[in-house]
């Protein structure tokens, strides 16, 4: 086994266990169509391998390097559009076909010009380079800009780049005279273990990023309640902080919300009558809440919601319509004539001030919205809150 003949098997086995691999993250990641169109690509891919090794020891020269050509062609038109899918630059079906179909018939019309050629070596490796070009393109024009991102970008640009780097190699090294040659000549060992590096590099990265959108999903999840759809108190607290880092230096406002007599309401209608209850509260502070602010379920029946770069004046104004809101909750499963209402307590956050001061006092406020009679919204104010453990009436 001369040098090119173990890395076309090496190359072989990298694709292959790339297919796999990546068929097994589409299992868990939200990106599967791309993952599957990167585990289809390798697996194309792969053949050339297998179609260069019988070029040189078949008798059917022509069609294996045909065929050489045109899976690995095939194989980065699929890279192409599982990127395209990826990075939201969509792929034409029609139009990748048809560019295949016309690079393979280019191929078979120049298979009989004189290898190591500047006509030939160009003809043969400018569709490859166009198409991970394109590839390279899809990524730096996206909106997506990690790291990560412009490292892929970088890497697809440098592969595409090196298939005329590959052309200028045939034409000054020598491709062998024939096809069946071309897996005995130096050129073939570089040429293979360029592919072998750039293929490797290209891959990996690839994995990394379904990787990290994998590991930003469960990261998510851990900081989600499942029951309201918002999220839960670490997930809340952890937004609130990356607000605050954004706009350091301005007020913000926090909103402690309860519902009323939600032990009577358990008590009545059962576990699942609340369970109703608290879910149709959560998509109501999801439907009037801005992006901009962050909404959690922060307890059992008790919501937290945080304006940033917001009034207290105008933090009253929006904890008055959320009450007005929840009185006209209806839930189909429960009586017509049950009615929902909350309790809300409102407090500043001024810049430099500490997030668990404020939610005290919003707490403290909530508090006396109890005590006065629920169903209403309190602002913090300066005695707030009273020394000790804050015992909220539900």
């Amino acid at each position: 086994m001369n040098g090119a003949t173990f890395f076309l098997a090496v190359n072989f086995i990298i694709a292959i266990s790339f297919s796999l691999v990546f068929a097994v993250v589409s299992t868990r990641s939200r990106s599967r169509s791309a993952a599957l169109w990167f585990a289809a690509g390798f697996a194309v891919a792969s053949l050339s391998a297998i179609c260069e090794l019988l070029v040189a020891y078949t008798a059917l020269t022509r069609f294996w390097a045909i065929g050489a050509f045109a899976t690995v062609l095939g194989g980065m038109i699929l890279l192409r559009i599982g990127i395209g899918d990826l990075y939201g630059r969509k792929s034409n079906l029609l139009f990748a076909i048809c560019f295949l179909v016309a690079c393979t018939i280019l191929d078979v019309l120049i298979y009989n010009l004189p290898r190591g050629t500047v006509l030939h070596a160009f003809s043969y490796q400018t569709p490859f380079a166009l198409v991970v070009l394109a590839s390279a393109f899809a990524v730096l024009s996206s909106a997506r800009r990690l790291a990560i991102d412009r490292a892929l970008g970088g890497l697809l640009l440098v592969t595409g780049l090196h298939f005329f780097g590959k052309a200028g190699m045939a034409v000054l090294a020598g491709a062998g005279t024939t096809a069946k040659d071309y897996i005995h000549t130096n050129y073939a060992l570089i040429s293979q273990s360029s592919t072998a590096v750039l293929m490797v590099a290209v891959g990996l990265t690839l994995l990394s990023v379904l990787v990290l959108e994998i590991m930003a999903d469960e990261r998510s999840n851990s900081e989600k309640d499942a029951l309201s759809g918002l999220a839960n108190r670490r997930g809340f607290e952890n937004g609130v902080k990356a607000a605050i880092v954004r706009e350091p230096n301005v007020l913000h406002a926090v909103i402690i919300c309860d519902l009323d007599h939600f032990k009577s309401i358990n008590d009545t209608y059962g576990h699942h009558g609340g369970d109703l209850v608290i879910r149709a509260f959560g998509e109501l502070l999801k439907t009037n809440a801005a992006n901009s602010i962050v909404v959690g379920r922060i307890g059992g029946e008790e919501f937290g919601v945080f304006m940033p770069n917001t009034t207290i004046e105008m933090a009253l104004i929006f904890a008055q319509s959320l009450r007005a809101g929840t009185m006209g909750i209806r839930i189909s499963a429960l009586p017509s004539s049950f009615t929902v209402t909350a309790s809300f307590g409102v407090a500043e956050l001024a810049p430099g001030g500490e997030l668990a001061d404020a939610m005290r006092k919003a707490d403290a406020a909530l508090y006396e919205a109890k005590r006065t009679g629920r169903n209403c919204v309190k602002q913090a104010h300066p005695g707030f809150p009273p020394s000790g453990p804050i015992r909220v009436v539900k």
